[in-house]
Order: C-alpha cells, then structure tokens, then sequence
C-alpha cells in the first residue's frame, strides 16, 4: 500500500528484512558463489512484481487522483513480490544451469521479512481492515500471525525432512489461500465482481504453485539442497 512509504519504520523494517536475506545469501555462498547471483535475481523479481501487483490490482483507479504519481511509485503488494521473485530466481538459475532446489532456502526466509514489514505497516497505519460489528477487522496483525505458523510450519518441516524440496511451493500454495480469504475483511478495491485484484494474483500464485508441487513430486527433478 502506497501509505506505508512515507513512514520511517517502514523503510526500516523493510531494509532490515533484505539485510537478513543478504547476509544468509553470502554466507552460503561460501559453498556456491552462484547463490548471491540467485538472490539477487529473486529480490529484481520480487520488487518488480511487487509494483505491476499493485498497479494491476488499484493503482490504475488512481488515474484521476491528484497525488497518482506519488501514489503509483509508493504502491507495492507483497502478492506480486512472491510470485515475482520466485519468477526471478527461475530465470537466474536457468541462465547459469543451476539445477539445485533453492525453495526449502528461499521459504524458510520469507516469514521474517514479512512480518517485519508488516510491523512497518502497524506502524503507518496502511493495509487496514475492514469495519466490522466489533470494530476494524485487525488485518496485519492476522497477517503477522499467519506468517509467524508458517515460519514454525516450516521449521518442523524442515527438522523433520518432511516434502524436501517443495517447502516454497507450500508456502506460496499457503499464502495463496490465506491471502484470498483474507482479502474479503481487508479494506482493499474490490472492483472485479466483488473481488479484488490481489485475490485473483493469490490464486493465480496458488494455482501456479500447486502445479509445480505436481510436477516436482511427479518428476522429482532438481538436486538436493547441501
């Protein structure tokens, strides 16, 4: 949401979150130099897919507002950064014939971030919910709490070897669902039939996702992680 820009919080929470990222990345680059390459594939893709969401979802209703530039180069959707950055790390990783599953990696960083800049957003006061007959529905704190169950979900997935190497495709299948649900109490545009631009990239994502948990599961292609 374009609100959220102009809070310091933010930006920090949002700096904090690429830092974590950056700093795993060149750690385990150690072992593969490739893999800096292939975050940074992913971050391009996230932040890119992160602003055609928004604009594709709202920011083409703000056509006529006076601050629509403003509003146009604030905007971002965490519901184009996922499926953006997993588009930019494929593309990355088939440029350098990388065949190694990086998913189980990428998913178990993601809910970190996500509740950092959602405690951004509690701090500028942006993605709200609707008003409800107790009051306004609490939106990024259900947010923050769905992020916290999957980062434990992934956590025993992973201590546990549970569906290694489709733990990403799980996650973005999660949040697919959650997101779509969800969206229906968060006070967003809802200008197709009811729905809102960001339910229809979340099941767009989901779809995507479960057909490559198939494929995967069908095919067992890709090498483990190390």
């Amino acid at each position: 949401m374009p609100v959220a820009s102009g809070s310091p919080v933010y930006a920090l929470m949002m700096l904090l979150g690429i830092v974590i990222g950056g700093v795993y990345w060149f750690r385990v680059s150690k072992t593969d130099g490739r893999l800096p390459l292939i975050y940074f594939g992913g971050l391009v893709g996230a932040f890119t897919g992160a602003k055609f969401a928004y604009l594709l979802a709202e920011g083409w209703l703000h056509v006529d507002h006076p601050l629509r530039w403003q509003l146009w180069l604030s905007g971002k959707s965490i519901m184009g950064a996922l499926p953006g950055g997993w588009a930019g790390v494929e593309i990355v990783k088939r440029a350098m014939e990388y065949r190694a599953v990086t998913g189980d990696r990428f998913a178990l960083l993601l809910p970190i971030p996500l509740i950092l800049g959602r405690i951004g957003c509690l701090s500028a006061g942006c993605c709200p919910g609707i008003v409800c007959p107790f009051g306004k529905w609490p939106a990024v704190p259900v947010e923050i709490g769905f992020q916290a169950a999957a980062l434990v979900a992934l956590l025993v997935m992973r201590a546990r070897h549970w569906q290694v190497g489709q733990h990403f495709h799980l996650y973005l299948i999660g949040y697919g669902f959650f997101r779509f649900g969800h969206e229906f109490l968060r006070n967003t545009p809802k200008p197709f039939a009811g729905l809102s631009g960001y339910q229809i990239l979340a099941l767009a994502t989901a779809a995507a996702a479960m057909i490559a948990h198939r494929r995967r599961a069908v095919s067992g292609t890709g090498t483990p992680e190390k």
